[in-house]
């Protein structure tokens, strides 16, 4: 009998630590078999997702470099930045993020439900399509077949087989949900479940539907936005309410937050987007009701960040220790940050100084990298280890990374926002011509390349680092690598 099932009320916030309670206490002999039918799926969505993080990270940083050498490898036309930018923004997206995340979500989902993994066998499959149209589809734009709109600048056919591969994925999800043995139903598992349902719908209507002119635009930004909607913030918010309490050891802290954030955000989080096209050829309601959507994000974004930072609340020391916190502070606080942010750039007074300026590049990365990245680093730095039997092999590796990674984001970010505002401003002075506004950000553009310069070299550490893993290579270890050890004073 669990503490869940000892309950005798009805109060969700009891079943609700019960729950977490009678998870961390849970039978190590159960962890293991979940863990193994978990292992060979959970580890291929990862390992192909680092691949997709290198090639990414590749052509990110041409694109960086580019914008202040725009003659650097502009001999190539496969280099060009009209090709490596879009190649850059699909393999992180679906590639990196979206496999990732689909292996934190199976090991997450079989954790929280207590049985071990259904219908396995699918995710081979769902692993090879999704890797395919991925393949498929970054080929193409970078030989010059990009549909031409942000986020579905992949070939139909490409979409095709992501789609056909991604429900292989779901499949298992809800199979393994439907087989739960626990009453109760964390958190976490809301997220990943949502995620599930709404994210082939957005996929399949913004694909294969048939738009033109004006509507196409409003579709092509309703999709943009969404897609971190129903697809990356679910997965990062799944692994931050899993992850805090468990490496932290207590209940999250308000079940009726947990409500409140979930609820709200499923309400108003959807209706964003059309905002990034204030001044267009949109009728203003539409645009009204997309800046009032977009605002009222205020209210799941506090929920989360007040539920998240109470139940860390007397255990911030712990980020001295545990590389798992500390990616997932870090990435639960830029999701308070880029919300926040995101919120007041739909204001009208706000969007004609920051839109069409780097100000909105520095923000998604805020909410990509700083905010989905980082929590994924995190999880698979919890998972790993459980998955192989092994521990990660070099702590300092693990220290590098995460210095590296969090310094290059932070200097990428603030760069670009600091020198996108000016840029807006120039922009708006009729007395200020264009080009002394563009040449203006040059040396904030230097600085994103240095911060995009730092974020690679800590990729290329993570995906070294993986490697011994995946191969049990190595020093062999049989304690975490903590950042330093519990009760060492000395400086990480």
């Amino acid at each position: 009998m669990t503490p869940e099932s000892k309950i005798k009320d009805n109060n969700p916030t009891e079943r609700a630590k019960a729950f977490h309670k009678s998870e961390m206490m849970d039978d190590t002999e159960l962890r293991i078999k979940i863990d193994e039918s978990v292992t060979s799926q959970t580890a291929i969505f990862f390992a192909t997702s680092l691949f997709w993080l290198f090639l990414g990270s590749v052509f990110g940083l041409i694109a960086s470099y580019k914008m202040h050498w725009p003659d650097w490898l502009g001999e190539y036309a496969i280099l060009t930045f009209g090709r490596v930018r879009p190649a850059h923004l699909n393999t992180v997206a679906y590639g990196w993020i979206s496999l990732a995340g689909a292996g934190t979500l199976l090991w997450m989902t079989s954790r929280l439900t207590r049985v071990t993994l259904k219908w396995g066998w699918m995710l081979y499959i769902s692993a090879f399509l999704w890797n395919i149209g991925v393949a498929f589809g970054t080929a193409a734009i970078i030989f010059g077949y990009s549909r031409g709109m942000e986020w579905l600048e992949f070939p139909r056919i490409a979409g095709a087989i992501i789609a056909v591969g991604f429900v292989f994925f779901a499949l298992p999800i809800l199979k393994t949900f439907v087989a739960r043995k626990v009453n109760h139903i964390y958190v976490s598992l809301w997220y990943i479940l949502a995620s599930v349902v709404w994210f082939p719908l957005l996929y399949l209507t913004a694909n294969f539907g048939h738009y033109q002119g004006v509507v196409e635009a409003g579709m092509n930004w309703w999709y943009g936005h969404n897609l971190l909607t129903v697809w990356v913030t679910p997965i990062g918010l799944a692994i931050a309410y899993y992850f805090l309490p468990k490496v932290i050891g207590r209940p999250i802290y308000s079940y009726y937050l947990s409500l409140l954030g979930f609820w709200s955000f499923a309400l108003f989080y959807n209706w964003n987007g059309i905002h990034h096209l204030i001044g267009g050829p949109l009728p203003t309601w539409l645009v009204t009701i997309s800046i009032v959507a977009s605002v009222m994000m205020i209210i799941p974004v506090l929920a989360v960040a007040v539920n998240h930072h109470m139940t860390t609340f007397k255990h911030f020391h712990m980020l001295k220790y545990s590389p798992t916190l500390r990616f997932t502070v870090f990435g639960a606080m830029a999701y308070t940050a880029v919300s926040l942010q995101g919120s007041a750039m739909a204001l009208r007074s706000v969007n004609e100084v920051t839109h069409f300026t780097h100000y909105t590049v520095g923000h998604a990365h805020l909410g990509v990298y700083a905010f989905s990245t980082m929590l994924l680093f995190g999880a698979i730095y919890y998972i790993m280890p459980r998955l192989s039997k092994w521990e990660w092999p070099f702590p300092n590796l693990v220290k590098w990374h995460f210095w590296l990674t969090a310094i290059g984001v932070i200097i990428y970010v603030v760069a670009l926002t600091i020198g996108g505002w000016y840029q807006g401003l120039d922009m708006n002075n009729p007395e200020v011509d264009f080009m002394t506004s563009v040449i203006g950000t040059i040396p904030y553009l230097y600085l994103r390349s240095l911060g995009g310069t730092l974020m690679v070299i800590g990729h290329l550490i993570f995906i070294y680092h993986f490697a011994l893993m995946i191969k049990r290579a190595g020093p062999r270890r049989f304690a975490p690598p903590w950042f330093r050890k519990p009760g060492e004073e000395s400086a990480v």
